[in-house]
């Protein structure tokens, strides 16, 4: 049923007048009316009535796009490719014919403020949204999306995840294009546990995120395939050999100190991404040693500077840019959604300078 202006007003306790200089902003109104009237529209998914108030399943010409921090490179690769497909080429005379406005929504990474700007992107009955990265693993947050992706998609809004799982038990997403994280972490360690190593320290990302747990389940398989866990052997447990933290060079460098305190006899270091590899190797080369003669590290994601450093970092390299592109024709209706409604994008191994065999002593 649709929620009226009314129903905001008998909500807040106040006028419909009241609801309708608030959400204007064109009349001064006391703070905490304003803030009943807010919450009111909050609990109730009002959506305001725009030029198609009319249309039950009105959209505009925006899309948004979800990142965690444009600022890493992981999702500003993906956000403009997609950008790029919903601009579209135009023609060179300004004016606007079959794009999009694509709008980037930064959430830093917080739950509360994905649901936020999807709500805002609902309001202004957006076309499309498309979501990049990992998921929050917290039940009541993916009930919370769950609902909020419902809303959207019966309101005509396609909706596109980019880089992580689908929702269980959702028929509201269009698309779901996820990468095979797990497979990826896996291949990873296979690789250094073929060089010879075995003790094999992991600086991983946030608990709650899907990410972080695939990657880590492919590293574990690996691991545990090759009898480096729960044998008494130097390799040590699971978690013993493996601390978290966010994904940026700070915590990279601040879980591989604390790696190498627990476990001095590491010859490997995996790192959750790329960002996280440049602090790892930050930290060993500051405890006087040698990537990789004394200690080899390895990435995740390829992003553009890995090949740049010294040694160029062994990685996974995932096609950012092409899922971010793929992402941007569904959110466009120009590609035909995958079957099922679910893609699976292989991560491919890249073998470079920062891996090798563990010297002997």
């Amino acid at each position: 049923m649709t929620v009226t202006l009314a129903d905001v007003a008998a909500r807040a306790r106040v006028s419909p007048a009241t609801v309708s200089r608030v959400l204007n902003g064109n009349y001064p109104v006391a703070a905490s009316t304003r803030d009943r009237v807010l919450r009111a529209v909050d609990d109730l998914d009002y959506v305001l009535n725009g030029p198609a108030s009319s249309l039950a399943a009105a959209t505009s010409d925006l899309i948004g796009i979800l990142v965690n921090d444009i600022a890493d490179p992981f999702f500003g690769i993906m956000a403009g490719a997609a950008q790029t497909e919903i601009g579209g080429p135009g023609d060179g005379s300004g004016r606007a014919g079959g794009e999009k406005l694509a709008v980037v929504c930064n959430t830093g990474g917080s739950p509360a403020r994905e649901l936020t700007y999807l709500t805002l992107l609902q309001r202004q009955r957006a076309a499309a949204v498309v979501l990049t990265g990992g998921a929050v693993e917290d039940p009541a947050h993916r009930a919370a999306m769950s609902a909020k992706l419902a809303k959207l998609a019966d309101a005509g809004t396609r909706v596109v995840l980019c880089g992580r799982p689908p929702l269980p038990d959702s028929e509201s997403v269009l698309a779901a294009l996820a990468f095979d994280n797990r497979g990826g972490g896996r291949r990873l360690t296979e690789h250094l546990i073929s060089l010879g190593h075995r003790r094999i320290g992991y600086a991983a990302g946030p608990l709650e995120r899907t990410t972080t747990r695939h990657r880590l389940e492919g590293h574990r398989d690996a691991m545990r395939a090759a009898g480096l866990y729960g044998d008494g052997s130097a390799a040590g447990d699971e978690e013993r050999l493996t601390v978290h933290g966010s994904y940026d060079r700070s915590s990279g460098y601040d879980a591989t100190v604390e790696l190498l305190r627990r476990e001095p006899g590491i010859t490997a270091v995996v790192a959750a991404n790329d960002t996280v590899a440049l602090g790892a190797a930050a930290a060993i080369r500051d405890r006087g040693l040698r990537i990789p003669e004394d200690i080899s590290v390895a990435g995740f994601d390829d992003l553009p500077f890995s090949v740049d450093v010294v040694p160029a970092l062994t990685t996974v390299r995932l096609p950012l840019f092409e899922a971010g592109a793929r992402a941007g024709r569904l959110a466009m209706g120009k590609e035909t959604p995958p079957p099922g409604g679910i893609a699976t994008i292989p991560a491919e191994l890249m073998v470079r300078g920062s891996t090798a065999v563990p010297r002997v002593e």
